[in-house]
């Protein structure tokens, strides 16, 4: 079912729902006035029997009996009964009326009371003549509801069978009018494909859901767009990058080969084919690392680690692979307590991340001091590599993550484009963020943050 549909659906029966509610009250509050109408005619019938029958003194008998045939209408099935009471409050019954004696006693009461039975009404009141006392009793039968609530009935169905036709028509009109800007979301969504990812969704009128949906689309877009970049940019770097090497070996082994040479000229040519091979099985390795850390680590068994530790074990390493480095240890922002240094992840895969970050401080600053300070929360833990190199161009910023790009002024530094990358996969499987802060000239720094443990 489209939700057009429902939404028409839903609409009409929520609408119908009360305007059926509010038809119930209607009728039975009319059923209700009805019996107090019908009720306040016979007691008026009851006070006019009554004084015809026991007039005061010095009135006509005649007069009230003229004014109630005359003026007032005569009521179906009606019958008039006027009972004495005797001492006691014993009633002097002459006729059958069918009353429980609770109704008399009431009367006797209460000065009046009323009982239905089906569509005959009745109506006592306690009537006083002289020294004696009467219950003057009226009955009639309510023809006048019956009919009254008949044509109530028919009316309040038949405007509840319009109301039904005009919310449907209504639910159905608006529901399209609603969904229009979805529609065309959808029929623009089916033109854009791998070919023309450039096209954007169109969103008219205010700040509302559709709009919302609309940038959402139009931020998936964006994504998908810089991945097939990403992607395209990756195979024809890689290509690139593993071709070159290859060829290389490939070359010094036709040369070797293409005739007799002397012991040094084919340990050259050998020299150079292991550079070139140890190159490519560099790059080959970190493209496998790369691969590697594209999976979301729910499957690894992550352990608790120190981040204070991790940081003097990247210093280790540095210190091994550039022994001369002036990488320097920021104890002043540590925090006191010990717990708050723990995160879970894989202590090997951290080390790894955070020696790529490091490596490229010292490598970039052409050895000048680098900071590597830790910070702590409640809720995260905060690594900082800071140096004073070249910095990254700002147009250069948004791809350093990519594989195998490198920055327009890294060209006299060797480097394969695969370190940030890396690092940037092992940060995401171990639920973190590293952001990137530099200037042209004055340096960089990285932040690393990570959830607490």
């Amino acid at each position: 079912m489209k939700i057009r549909t429902k939404i028409m659906l839903l609409f009409a029966i929520l609408t119908v729902s009360i305007i059926s509610v509010m038809c119930f009250f209607v009728y039975y509050l009319a059923t209700q006035y009805s019996f107090e109408d019908f009720y306040k005619r016979l007691e008026i019938r009851a006070y006019l029997t009554a004084t015809a029958a026991f007039p005061p003194v010095g009135t006509d008998t005649l007069a009230y009996n003229y004014i109630r045939d005359k003026h007032l209408e005569k009521l179906p099935s009606e019958n008039e009964y006027i009972l004495r009471i005797l001492p006691g409050n014993k009633i002097e019954a002459h006729h059958y009326i069918g009353l429980q004696p609770e109704f008399y006693q009431a009367v006797i009461r209460e000065g009046r009371e009323t009982f239905r039975n089906g569509d005959r009404f009745y109506e006592g009141i306690l009537y006083t003549s002289g020294e004696n006392s009467y219950i003057v009793i009226v009955s009639a039968v309510n023809e006048y509801m019956s009919q009254y609530m008949t044509d109530l009935r028919r009316i309040l169905l038949t405007c509840l069978t319009v109301a039904l036709a005009l919310i449907i028509g209504t639910g159905l009109f608006f529901s399209r009018y609603i969904l229009m800007p979805v529609h065309r979301i959808i029929d623009r969504v089916k033109d854009i494909s791998s070919s023309n990812l450039h096209l954007r969704v169109e969103a008219h009128g205010g700040n509302d859901e559709i709009r919302e949906l609309a940038d959402t689309f139009n931020n998936m877009l964006d994504r998908l767009e810089m991945a097939f970049e990403t992607q395209n940019n990756f195979v024809s770097n890689a290509s690139h990058e593993l071709s070159t090497p290859l060829t290389a070996i490939i070359g010094e082994a036709e040369l070797a080969l293409s005739k007799e040479r002397d012991c040094l000229s084919y340990r050259a040519a050998v020299s150079n084919m292991l550079r070139e091979a140890e190159r490519l099985e560099h790059i080959t390795r970190s493209l496998l690392h790369l691969a590697q850390t594209g999976f979301d680590g729910k499957k690894e068994s992550w352990d608790m680690v120190r981040t204070d530790e991790l940081l003097f074990a990247v210093k280790h390493v540095i210190d091994r692979i550039t022994p001369d480095n002036k990488v320097e240890i920021d104890y002043s922002l540590f925090p006191e307590e010990e717990e708050k240094m723990n995160v879970l992840g894989s202590f090997q895969l951290l080390e790894l991340a955070l020696s790529n970050i490091v490596s490229n401080a010292v490598k970039y600053s052409s050895n000048r001091p680098v900071s590597l300070a830790l910070a702590a929360t409640n809720s995260k833990n905060i690594i900082i590599v800071r140096d004073l190199g070249i910095g990254i161009p700002v147009p250069d910023l948004p791809y350093i993550f990519s594989p195998f790009f490198r920055a327009s002024n890294t060209q006299p530094f060797k480097g394969y484009g695969i370190g940030l990358p890396l690092t940037k996969n092992i940060i995401r499987m171990h639920k973190g963020e590293i952001i990137v802060n530099s200037r042209m000239g004055e340096g960089t720094e990285i932040r690393v943050e990570l959830p607490s443990a």
